[in-house]
C-alpha cells in the first residue's frame, strides 16, 4: 500500500476512493501495520512535542507539561487511539444489519480506520496548540468521509447512512470518553489518589476532585440503551419519524453523560 496516495485519495477524493478500498484485499494486520499504526502516531508526537518541548505562551506566561508526564501521556495516547480504532470499528459492524446493512468486520475496521485519516493527519497541528481548532475541522471533516464509505463498505441504503453515521458518531464519542478520562488520570501525576464512597468513586488530582456518580452513571446507561431499542425498533418499522426521534435522544442523553462529574 502506498500510504501517501491513499491518504490523498481519500481526502481529495473520497468517492472513487471508497469504491477501490471496498474491493481491496487486506486483513486486520496489514491495516494496522501499514497504515493505522503510522498515521495514530501523528497526534501523541506531536502533542508531545508541542506542550513538552515547546510549551504554550500567553501573556507572558509559558506553560509546559514536564518531560516524563508528556512521555507518558504519549505513549498511553497512542495506544489508546489504536485500542479506540477497534472499538468502534466492532461496534460498526454490530450496527449495521440494525439498518439494513451487512455485518463485515474487515469492512467495518477499513470504514473506521479511512475515515479517521483527515482525523489523525489533522493531529499534526498539535505541535502548535494554538492551532487546537484546526485540528477540530480536521476531525469534522472525518464525520464526512465516514458518512460517505457508510453505503459502500457497509452496504446501507443511502437514506439510512444518516442515522447510521449519528449513531455511530454517539458510541464513538462515548468511547473516546473512556478513553479520555483513562488518559486524563496520568495528568494528575504522582500526587492522584482514588477512593470510594457510596455511590460514587472519587479521583484526586491535583487541579481538584473528580466524581464518577455510578448511580447516575448506571441510570443514564439504561437511558440508553431504552432510546437505542427504540431506534431498532423503528428501523424495522420504516418508521422514520420515530427512527429521527431516537436518533435525537440518543444525542441529547450524550449530552447529559454523568460519567465524569468535576466538583464545584
Amino acid at each position: 500500500m502506498n500510504i501517501i496516495a491513499r491518504v490523498k485519495d481519500i481526502l481529495f477524493t473520497p468517492k472513487p476512493a471508497w469504491l477501490v478500498i471496498e474491493t481491496e484485499e487486506t486483513n486486520t494486520v496489514t491495516l494496522y501495520t501499514q497504515y493505522i499504526m503510522i498515521l495514530a502516531a501523528i497526534q501523541p508526537v506531536a502533542g508531545f512535542i508541542g506542550m513538552s518541548l515547546f510549551g504554550v505562551s500567553a501573556f507572558g506566561i509559558s506553560v509546559r507539561v514536564p518531560l516524563m508526564t508528556g512521555l507518558v501521556q504519549m505513549v498511553l495516547g497512542y495506544g489508546l487511539a489504536l485500542a479506540m480504532v477497534y472499538v468502534v470499528a466492532m461496534i460498526a459492524d454490530a450496527l449495521a444489519p440494525i439498518f439494513g446493512g451487512q455485518k463485515s468486520a474487515l469492512n467495518a475496521l477499513k470504514l473506521v480506520a479511512y475515515s479517521s485519516t483527515a482525523a489523525m493527519v489533522g493531529g499534526i497541528f498539535a505541535l502548535i496548540p494554538a492551532l487546537g481548532v484546526l485540528t477540530l475541522l480536521a476531525a469534522l471533516y472525518s464525520l464526512y468521509l465516514l458518512y460517505l464509505g457508510v453505503p459502500t463498505l457497509m452496504k446501507l441504503p443511502q437514506e439510512k447512512a444518516l442515522p447510521y453515521t449519528v449513531v455511530l458518531v454517539v458510541c464513538a464519542i462515548v468511547v473516546g470518553a473512556i478513553a479520555g478520562a483513562i488518559l486524563g488520570t496520568v495528568r494528575s501525576g504522582p500526587t492522584m489518589g482514588i477512593g470510594t464512597t457510596t455511590g460514587q468513586i472519587s479521583i484526586e488530582t491535583p487541579k481538584g476532585a473528580v466524581n464518577v456518580d455510578v448511580a447516575k452513571t448506571e441510570a443514564w446507561s439504561k437511558r440508553m440503551e431504552e432510546a437505542g431499542k427504540k431506534l431498532e425498533k423503528a428501523q424495522e418499522s420504516g418508521d422514520q419519524a420515530a427512527a429521527g426521534q431516537a436518533i435525537k435522544e440518543m444525542a441529547s442523553l450524550q449530552g447529559e453523560q454523568p460519567m465524569v462529574v468535576p466538583k464545584q
